[in-house]
């Protein structure tokens, strides 16, 4: 038997224990990030007293929480004063309504969390697990991950990358969003050019109505919603544009899903695709830390609604080469891949 590392040894029980302390720390962000504590604390420095009397909530739950914070460098801690303080440097990370709060991050963890154990299930029997189990909570985390970003960028500086079309939306054209979740994003696009219309089709009843809510709220008639499999796309009459965010590598079929939209865009029309920036070689991905959050997003939940009822099983992870692959099958002859600004996650492709 080979002798023991003792360096190597401490070296990784160092990593894990940071691994577990951070785990922790992400729970308590969201915690206060939805009981708006953050924010609370953004008035100014508070005893735990003082913080009870601003929020109207328990001292002795927010007695702990605040430890929590401190132990975990997020806030600082007066002993003499007994007074707690967000710092402005931490406060820009953790407040707001700019994409940069990170906050709404966290809510993507404590909503993948419930589902570990049907997770074992699925590596025991092979099978993935519904989509259905997955939500209402994991729709709302992924809608606040993404509605900043979207709010500030999608017109201003993610459109401008497919040449012409954002001419083309101004002018009047037929557009649609597959696998539009909470349908945010067909309002912006609504809202943003008038003269087009579009339609958000996606799976999920419950986050279909919440598109159709946000657009009777904000008045627009150009904006329609459809519960669908998205498998089973109206193509008749065509589309002159498709948008897809972060939704291909999670579909039980995509290869059928991308065949059905290239059969529903006109000659010439453009498919506007946001999906995960990263390697379909692992080699290429291991020297990245932050593909830790990809694979085990993968692991806890895209492997598992793509593998569900014998499904494809993308995952997360498909990858550049991959998706590039599996469009040109598709039959989109170009395919254009852009970086994008404010979202190191994910990347564009540009398809025709």
């Amino acid at each position: 038997m080979a002798e023991l590392n003792q360096g190597r040894s401490g070296a990784f029980l160092a990593h894990m224990k940071t691994a577990f302390h951070g785990s922790m720390l992400v729970m308590m962000v969201d915690l206060g990030h939805r009981a708006g504590l953050f924010s609370a604390l953004m008035s100014g420095p508070a005893t735990v007293e003082g913080l009870a009397e601003r929020t109207g909530q328990s001292a002795r739950h927010l007695r702990e929480w605040l430890g929590a914070m401190a132990v975990g460098r997020v806030v600082e801690f007066d002993e003499a004063s007994g007074v707690f303080t967000l710092p402005a440097e931490h406060a820009m990370w953790l407040t707001g309504t700019s994409y940069t709060n990170l906050a709404p991050t966290a809510g993507m963890f404590t909503g993948l969390a419930p589902r570990i154990d049907d997770v074992i299930e699925a590596f025991r029997t092979g099978d993935g697990v519904p989509y259905d189990r997955y939500r209402p909570h994991f729709t709302h985390a992924m809608d606040a991950l993404g509605r900043a970003k979207y709010d500030a960028l999608l017109v201003r500086a993610y459109l401008p990358k497919a040449a012409g079309l954002a001419d083309a939306l101004r002018a009047g054209i037929r557009a649609a969003d597959v696998g539009c979740g909470t349908g945010h994003c067909v309002n912006i696009l609504a809202a943003a050019f008038p003269q087009s219309s579009f339609t958000g089709f996606d799976i999920a009843e419950d986050a279909i109505a919440l598109g159709r809510a946000e657009a009777e709220h904000l008045g627009l008639t150009n904006a329609a919603f459809e519960a669908i499999d998205v498998r089973q796309l109206p193509i008749d009459p065509p589309f002159d544009a498709l948008f897809a965010f972060d939704a291909i590598h999670d579909q039980h079929d995509p290869v059928g899903v991308l065949a059905r939209m290239r059969a529903g865009l006109k000659p010439g029309g453009t498919l506007f695709m946001l999906d995960i920036k990263a390697s379909s070689n692992l080699a290429d991905n291991i020297a990245d830390p932050a593909m830790l959050l990809l694979y085990g997003t993968s692991v806890l939940h895209c492997l598992q609604v793509g593998l569900h009822g014998g499904g494809a099983g993308l995952g997360t992870v498909w990858g550049t080469q991959l998706a590039t692959q599996m469009l040109n099958d598709a039959g989109f002859a170009s395919v254009t891949i852009h970086d994008l600004p404010g979202d190191p996650t994910n990347c564009l492709y540009v398809c025709c």
